[in-house]
């Protein structure tokens, strides 16, 4: 089983000498394609820290990250704008939707960012709604939407690359249980189904309990690793 990322002893650090505070200490682990993984851990634990990390989206103090075992820390900023473009999708707590524009010009941002033609970024976008049912909303502007139709619409714009992994950090914390419920389960089954590795930042314990395994994290170092 490939390892699609993995972390060398990271260490994440804000402020400086006595302000200083060490929000991951020397973090190691790896997680494989098609794997779905909770990151579990209480409010202000590093949980956040370290998926924002392991998505590139922020850098290690110290240590290393790893994509398909090549050191990210040697990738220039465009090859990392590309990788998190075209391999990855996010979904988060809060929307970081255009509430004034159309459900579908939200979901194709990705590809209007990465230059994707007008015919193909619409095709795609309404594949993409289709798959998450939400196709009747295309024109509606997405400040019109229920807070689940409003996630929704933000997994679909995490798929419109066909990421190999979907990062989500508290993707239902906002939604109510039984729209949470749903959310969680077109989750679950895009990975399941069409392979997409699953990390997930959660202090749910039933959305923990379906992952693959669980990485615990307190105070910015691993408790668990979940490893078999």
């Amino acid at each position: 089983m490939s390892t699609v990322v993995a972390t060398k002893n990271i260490s994440k650090t804000y402020g400086k000498g006595e302000a200083a505070f060490w929000a991951l200490d020397n973090v190691s682990l790896s997680i494989n394609a098609g794997e779905s993984v909770a990151v579990v851990g209480k409010s202000g634990s590093g949980k956040s820290t370290l998926m924002h990390i392991l998505a590139l989206l922020d850098k290690p103090s110290k240590g290393s990250v790893l994509v398909k075992d090549k050191d990210a820390s040697h990738m220039n900023g465009r090859q990392l704008d590309t990788l998190r473009n075209k391999h990855y999708g996010f979904v988060f707590q809060q929307f970081f939707l255009n509430e004034n524009d159309t459900v579908l010009n939200n979901v194709i941002l990705p590809l209007k960012i990465g230059r994707v033609g007008r015919k193909e970024r619409n095709e795609r976008g309404l594949q993409v709604l289709k798959a998450v049912e939400l196709e009747e909303k295309t024109n509606s502007k997405a400040g019109a939407l229920s807070g689940g139709q409003k996630q929704r619409v933000c997994i679909a714009r995490a798929l419109i690359n066909n990421p190999s992994v979907i990062f989500a950090d508290e993707p239902t914390g906002n939604l109510d249980s039984h729209t949470g419920k749903t959310i969680e389960d077109l989750l679950f089954q895009l990975n399941k189904q069409q392979g997409i590795t699953l990390i997930i930042v959660t202090h749910d314990k039933d959305i923990a309990e379906r992952c693959n395994r669980q990485i615990h994290i307190k105070d910015g170092r691993l408790t668990s690793r979940g490893d078999a």
